[in-house]
C-alpha cells in the first residue's frame, strides 16, 4: 500500500566482480546499489513506477572490501507533489565478526530524488505526502532541501560556463 513504506534496507555481500583495480568496491557499483535501493523505496512509497531525477551530496567516506556485508538504507525525508527525496546510507562490515564487535562503517551517503510516473514513458503522478514528525525528521527534511538547492546552484554554474562566448 502506498504511503506506508518510509524506509527500505538491502543487505548483501560485496562480490569479487564489484571491485576496481585497487581491490575495493568500485564507486559506480555503489552508485548502482544506491539507485536500486532508492527505486525500490520510491515505488514502495508511491505505488507507481518511478525514475531517478537527481542525486546530491554524494560522499564516498570509507572503502568497501570484497566479502563485506553491505547494508544500503533508503529513508524518505521529503516529498513534493510528485517527487520523493531519500537519504541513502551505505554501510559495510566484516561478516565474519560478531555483529556487536564488528565495525559497521558508513561508506557512502547521499540524497536521491525520484519522481513517480503514470507509466514507463508517462507523466508525473502525485505521491502521498510525508510530514516530518520528530526533530530528526525535520532536520533531515531541511538537509534534503538544502542539498538539492546546492545541486541546482551547481547546475546553474555549469550552464553559465558552457554558454559560448560571444
Amino acid at each position: 500500500m502506498s504511503g506506508e513504506q518510509r524506509e527500505l534496507t538491502f543487505r548483501f555481500l560485496a562480490e569479487p566482480t564489484d571491485v576496481n583495480y585497487g581491490g575495493k568496491v568500485h564507486g559506480g557499483v555503489v552508485m548502482k546499489w544506491i539507485d536500486q535501493a532508492g527505486y525500490a523505496a520510491a515505488v514502495g512509497w508511491s505505488g507507481h513506477y518511478s525514475v531517478t531525477v537527481a542525486v546530491g551530496g554524494i560522499r564516498f567516506v570509507a572503502p568497501i572490501r570484497i566479502s563485506d556485508l553491505v547494508t544500503v538504507t533508503a529513508t524518505l525525508v521529503y516529498t513534493g507533489t510528485s517527487s520523493m527525496h531519500f537519504a541513502i546510507d551505505v554501510r559495510a562490515r566484516d561478516p565474519g565478526l560478531d555483529a556487536s564487535q564488528a565495525e559497521n562503517r558508513l561508506c557512502t551517503h547521499c540524497i536521491i530524488v525520484f519522481v513517480a510516473l503514470d507509466g514507463v514513458e508517462g507523466k508525473p503522478m502525485p505521491v502521498p505526502s510525508w510530514k516530518p514528525e520528530t526533530d530528526d525528521d525535520r532536520r533531515m527534511s531541511e538537509y534534503a532541501i538544502k542539498v538539492m538547492e546546492l545541486s541546482k546552484g551547481i547546475e546553474q554554474t555549469i550552464a553559465h560556463y558552457q554558454q559560448p562566448s560571444t
